[in-house]
């Protein structure tokens, strides 16, 4: 399958599923620009299958993590480079909180709409209950481009950094809280 960069939405989307149509929806109601790659039969799963689809939006690659401390109480999604390598104590200590691990799959249903694998920064337009605070690394706000899912990894989305740390995120009622990853 030949991989094609797209602008904006689709021109019928009737056949994707609700939540990466809502995706759209907004993007297109905030009047944001963006690109498309559509990779159904592309595997987009992983980091390195992601590296493929990501050289074509010439985005930064995040890496997209669905956190949660050990009551379960708090919950956090990490937006950090995908070369980066992800270390418990140092995200903790920056957000004063003790032990973090990777939350359920059922928890990231329940608060984003999103499904492992699918985690998105778009998945906040779901949380309508503020229950995830965004944490970005330093990092993703050096490129002028962010590489997203539409909250199903079928799809890829190129969009400003400025667009997703503005407009997009006060749309989605969150902010986000800056965090410096060595991740070495």
């Amino acid at each position: 399958m030949e991989l094609v960069l797209e602008k904006g939405s689709p021109a019928d989307y009737s056949d994707r599923l609700e939540k990466e149509q809502r995706c759209y929806k907004l993007l297109d109601e905030l009047g944001l620009e963006y690109w498309r790659c559509d990779h159904a039969d592309a595997e987009a799963d992983t980091m390195e299958d992601c590296l493929k689809i990501d050289a074509i939006l010439e985005a930064v690659v995040c890496k997209n993590l669905f956190l949660c401390n050990r009551q379960k109480t708090q919950f956090y999604l990490l937006m950090m480079p995908g070369d980066k390598v992800f270390k418990t104590k140092e995200i903790s200590s920056q957000l004063n909180c003790a032990r973090l691990s990777f939350a359920s799959p059922e928890d990231m249903e329940k608060y984003l709409d999103i499904t492992p694998g699918s985690v998105s920064v778009l998945g906040l337009m779901n949380d309508h209950e503020n229950a995830v605070k965004l944490v970005v690394d330093e990092d993703v706000l050096k490129g002028e481009f962010v590489g997203c899912h539409p909250c199903i990894n079928t799809t890829s989305l190129k969009l400003y950094k400025d667009d997703i740390f503005g407009p997009l995120l006060k749309a989605m009622n969150h902010d986000m809280t800056v965090v410096k990853l060595i991740g070495e």
